[in-house]
């Protein structure tokens, strides 16, 4: 494990802070910095823009395709910058996280012409079409169809918990295409246009009723035959490029909302005297270890990439990796209610400040009826199942690194 950058990413670095201070909004490195609800709308809506302007946006993609052709290092010292800033980097993560990188790898020149732009200049949102009702950890058992009608696809099928959905010019989908192959061998990755009549988004009310993830219906939907990404029948391969780049963007990075937490619970343990529980302080230094524990796994990660290392303890790094910081996650924020409080889980008594770290809602910024140190607690809950159940990643590491035995199945009904 190298710990020394080289002096390209280093000098590309300065490049980076000098464009972050110059263009995100007056007082944003200040302490303190708030914006209006107004205001934040008003980022959100011209940040993309400048991202675009600045070639930001996909930067590590080849010059061919509108990127810049970034090392990885410097690929590194990019997303280092925009998270020491804590600075928006992506236009849409579906789009120049999941699909653009996957178009890269398993697209057609005639692909990557027609949905590439739309990615990198913030113009085209994507959704992902995998879950459905009976079929989220075992994703190949996936139901929902797509038959060839001359130079279209006829979807038929749902998919569940879809990001996005209501949002999305078009859903990467995954759709069986051959019934009678084996599970994994039968299904196809196709781009799906979502504004269609054949396709119904209902939103899912959550109980705070925001509806983020939704339900997608396809009736009927269709899709050109040249939009199938990696060819007929080899989706499953094609989707474990997109599952990868999902859980590979922030080796070096991810632990950094985690530290950042760590020092407000820490802060507030002091203050409020929980700091002289010697269970509480057990805890706060457990949570610190594994921070630095994720730190250098995530170096271990960067390693391996850049020697192309492709050994069962590499594969290995992934599943332990999105394992291990989930649960320590969960811990944490139960940690959270106990430095707290009870009374931090009532709408209007949540710990002050500017936010906090790695929240999806301020009450605020967004109206979230909950304080943001809330809003982590409840999505905290969430993070052992998207991207990957941790038993599901447990089955990885045991059955393909340690060579165990597979799950048992379920005994067939009589």
């Amino acid at each position: 494990m190298d710990l020394t950058y080289p002096a390209e990413a280093e000098e590309f670095r300065t490049e980076i802070r000098a464009w972050l201070e110059e263009n995100l909004p007056d007082g944003w490195f200040g302490e303190g910095f708030e914006m209006t609800a107004e205001e934040r709308a008003e980022f959100n809506k011209n940040w993309p823009k400048k991202l675009f302007s600045g070639g930001w946006i996909c930067a590590t993609w080849p010059e061919e395709y509108g990127g810049k052709g970034l090392t990885t290092m410097q690929g590194v010292a990019l997303a280092e910058e925009f998270a020491r800033a804590k600075a928006p980097m992506r236009g849409d993560f579906f789009g120049d996280t999941l699909v653009g990188p996957t178009l890269l790898q398993w697209g057609t020149e005639e692909q990557k012409k027609e949905f590439l732009p739309g990615i990198l200049k913030g113009e085209t949102r994507w959704c992902q079409g995998f879950s459905e009702p009976n079929s989220g950890s075992d994703l190949a058992s996936l139901k929902t169809s797509a038959v060839l009608d001359g130079d279209e696809w006829v979807i038929n099928g749902q998919k569940v918990w879809t990001t996005q959905g209501h949002h999305a010019d078009y859903c990467f989908l995954l759709t069986r295409t051959d019934p009678e192959a084996k599970k994994h061998a039968g299904i196809s990755y196709i781009l799906v246009p979502m504004r269609q009549d054949g396709v119904e988004v209902r939103g899912i009310t959550q109980p705070d009723g925001t509806a983020e993830f939704c339900e997608v219906f396809f009736d009927n939907a269709r899709a050109p035959k040249d939009n199938v990404v990696g060819g007929v029948n080899n989706g499953w391969k094609v989707t474990n490029t997109t599952l990868a780049f999902e859980r590979g963007q922030s080796a070096t990075t991810g632990y950094r909302r985690f530290e950042q937490e760590y020092l407000i619970l820490r802060d507030a343990a002091q203050e409020n005297g929980k700091i002289d529980d010697p269970i509480i302080r057990q805890r706060l230094m457990e949570y610190y270890t594994k921070i630095q524990i994720l730190k250098v796994n995530g170096l271990r990660n960067l390693t391996a990439t850049l020697n192309k290392s492709k050994d069962m303890g590499t594969i290995a790094l992934g599943a332990t990796n999105k394992m291990f910081w989930s649960e320590m996650h969960k811990a944490a924020m139960e940690l959270a209610l106990d430095i707290f409080g009870a009374e931090s889980m009532l709408i209007d008594a949540g710990p002050g400040g500017v936010g906090w770290p790695g929240a999806t809602r301020d009450k605020r910024r967004d109206g979230y009826p909950v304080s943001a140190m809330m809003s982590s607690f409840f999505f905290s809950r969430s993070e052992t199942i998207w991207g990957g159940t941790s038993q599901i990643q447990r089955n990885i590491v045991g059955e393909r690194v340690l060579g165990l035995p597979k799950e048992p199945k379920p005994a067939a009904e009589s």
